[in-house]
């Protein structure tokens, strides 16, 4: 691994000090290298990426800072002094999900550019916004014009294993890359590209993770005299009771005004279920069909929990004293989570089963009506005629809630527009971008920015 790094420090380094090639063209060669370095989570190993990133910055003679919240665990920031208003963060997360090369056409690691896309594992998650980001923090250096804020660029640590390594991290142990912050841009909306003019997704608000832990204890025994009761028909009696209730549908306001922005860009019946989104769901055929085909939309109606991990006994013929299961649970951020909590505790009071939280975010709403939000909706319906601005709830979570209780409004963004097809290999097989619409994502993140900051 160690001839790689230093062949990528001296290709980023090359890279970034020929000025004459366009900012685009930069940015291509950094992706394409930047997913050949590996930060696959777990382990991790971001120091890498802080190395990449730092060997970027140091060409370009600006300065940053760096520190490690566990070996190898490294995060890293930088920032463009300005004027008064409050600052602008570039936040990206460095580390990547793991990909089995059995399943790919092309090495996950390899940064392949290939019948016109750039293949590889972060190509749009999230290492494809990071080089965004970074490129337009270079630019705004080699301008050299005063700017009216800060601009920070934070690469940080582990949030694909819930960030507490990386923003969680830094919150708590470096808050002064936060003070006196008022915007945000990071990963979790984008563009989509439609029969007509594409449409821009802007992530407003997440569902909240609540992450459960369910243990049940009883009588251990051989396997050949079971008992009336175990720890092992405890849970499974407790997660067939939430398996099979599910939570009740309800159309929460941020919902509401992305499923109406939405509607405009169908047609028919399609679109009349959809704008009448808070009747539809009434109608329980609706749900199934919209779970059917579009799972991450129906996640956004109701509360949910998917039951994600079992451990009983490590020997078939022994029934355990102690038996656990865990839950991946997301609500709608319109009440707090204790509430939630208390009403599976209640759903399987009678089973016997204990339930502890695991990790629990708080929910946050970011404005609308800020000037990095009116930036996005003016650059791009500029940049783009007749495309649509849609402000967005995703159903996954990204760093945004670290940020979000710090009271800065966050916004999730990548201009790059993308088929539904290549979206979905996001933590999946093969995951790529389009050439041409990452270099123009990199001018149009660049605009954006621009009418922030002038």
């Amino acid at each position: 691994m160690i001839p790689r790094l230093v062949t990528l420090t001296a290709l980023c380094i090359f890279s970034s000090t020929v000025l004459a090639k366009p900012i685009d063209e930069e940015a291509v060669t950094w992706l394409q290298n930047f997913i050949k370095v590996d930060t696959v989570n777990p382990p991790g190993n971001e120091t890498r990426a802080v190395e990449y990133i730092g060997n970027i910055l140091k060409a370009e003679d600006i300065a940053f800072d760096s520190a490690e919240s566990a070996p190898g665990r490294g995060n890293l920031w930088a920032r463009l002094k300005g004027g008064d208003e409050p600052a602008l963060i570039l936040l990206q997360h460095t580390d990547v999900v793991p990909a089995d090369p059995d399943f790919w056409t092309t090495d996950p690691l390899s940064g392949e550019r290939r019948d016109g896309f750039i293949w590889g594992r972060g190509a749009l998650d999230m290492k494809g916004t990071g080089i965004l980001q970074l490129a337009t923090f270079i630019s705004l250096h080699r301008r050299g014009a005063k700017l009216n804020r800060d601009v920070v660029l934070v690469a940080s640590a582990d949030e694909e294993a819930g960030g507490f390594y990386g923003a969680g991290w830094l919150v708590e142990h470096h808050p002064e890359i936060f003070d006196g912050a008022g915007l945000l841009i990071n990963e979790g909306g984008g563009g989509r590209a439609m029969q007509g003019p594409p449409s821009f997704f802007v992530e407003v608000t997440q569902k909240v993770p609540v992450w459960l832990r369910l243990t049940a204890i009883d009588e251990p025994g051989h396997g050949s005299s079971p008992h009336p009761t175990s720890s092992v028909t405890r849970i499974v009696e407790a997660l067939n009771i939430i398996r099979t209730n599910p939570f009740e549908p309800r159309i929460i306001p941020a919902v509401k005004a992305m499923f109406s922005a939405y509607a405009d860009t169908l047609s028919g019946d399609e679109r009349n279920a959809v704008k009448n989104i808070e009747e539809s769901i009434k109608d329980p055929a609706f749900l199934l069909q919209l779970q059917e085909t579009a799972p991450s939309q129906h996640a956004l109606t109701r509360d949910t929990c998917s039951i994600t991990r079992m451990q009983g006994s490590n020997k078939i013929n022994v029934v355990p004293a102690r038996t656990w299961a865990e839950l991946d649970c997301r609500i709608l951020p319109d009440r707090p989570s204790e509430i939630f909590v208390n009403q599976i505790r209640d759903m399987i009071k009678n089973t016997g089963v204990a339930v502890d939280v695991l990790m629990a975010f708080t929910p946050a709403v970011s404005s609308t009506n800020s000037k990095l939000f009116r930036a996005i909706e003016d650059v791009m319906t500029t940049r783009h005629p007749g495309s649509r601005i849609i402000p967005s709830v995703v159903g996954g979570f990204t760093d945004s809630h670290f940020t979000r209780d710090l009271g800065i409004d966050s916004y999730g963004f990548n201009p790059t527009v993308s088929e539904s097809a290549e979206l979905r290999r996001v933590h999946g097989n093969d995951e790529r971008v389009n050439v041409e619409a990452f270099k123009r994502g990199v001018l149009d993140h660049l605009a954006i920015i621009e009418a922030v900051v002038f």
